[in-house]
Order: structure tokens, then sequence, then C-alpha cells
């Protein structure tokens, strides 16, 4: 292996590992709750577990899969805190789509505005 296909090759990190629980509703969407653990598996009290929650938008593309954090202590203050958040996550998304479509506009060329006029390039032709 190079030296640079070394630096480019992900660690993993045993310092950082969470134990993952998936919960769902079976309707709206679904909670993840990872849980701290050491390198040998067993719970780490020293960091609080993370709750991220999933859900999908039906949108005229079709349906956008939406991911947020979840702030909470546990499980019930993540499930109380999942309709803010996602509601939140839309808006985001929204904001997103609407400034990728402006910028799609912008880039649209109008025939007759300028720029160099259209042809085969040959001359005489």
């Amino acid at each position: 292996m190079n030296q640079e296909a070394e630096a480019q090759s992900p660690e993993f990190s045993a310092s950082e590992l969470y134990l993952e629980e998936t919960f769902t509703d079976r309707k709206v969407g679904t909670i993840r709750r990872l849980t701290p653990v050491d390198s040998a598996g067993n719970p780490d009290a020293d960091r609080p577990p993370v709750y991220q929650g999933m859900a999908q938008v039906m949108t005229a593309a079709g349906p956008m899969p939406l991911n947020f954090d979840i702030p909470g202590a546990n499980l019930e203050e993540a499930c109380g805190n999942f309709s803010e958040c996602a509601q939140e996550a839309v808006e985001e998304m929204a904001q997103k789509l609407e400034e990728m479509r402006r910028e799609q506009a912008s880039q649209i060329v109008v025939p007759g505005q300028g720029g160099q006029q259209g042809g085969s390039g040959i001359i005489g032709a």
C-alpha cells in the first residue's frame, strides 16, 4: 500500500463505540438510540446516549429520507421531541431544495442574451 492510500484509510475508533438500538411506532418514523460502550462492549457511563430520528417525507420527486438528531436524556424524552425535530428537519430540507432550485434556475441559458452564436462553427457552410 502506498502512503497516500494509507493516509486516506479510515480508522475505526475503539474509544467511540456505540451500541445501536432501533425503536419504531410503525407509522411515523424510527428512533435510533446509540448507547456508548467501551472497547469490550460494556456500557460507558461517562458518555450520554445519543438519539437520532428517521422519517420519510413524500415529495414530487418521490420519498425523501430525513435523518435528524433528537435531544433527550432518555427514550421517553426523545419520543416527546420527535415531532418538533422532524418538523425542523422538513423545514431545513425545504430550504435546501429551494436553494438548489434557485441555483439551477440561474444557470439556465436563454437564447439571444449574449454569449456565443450557435452553429456548427464551419465558415461558409
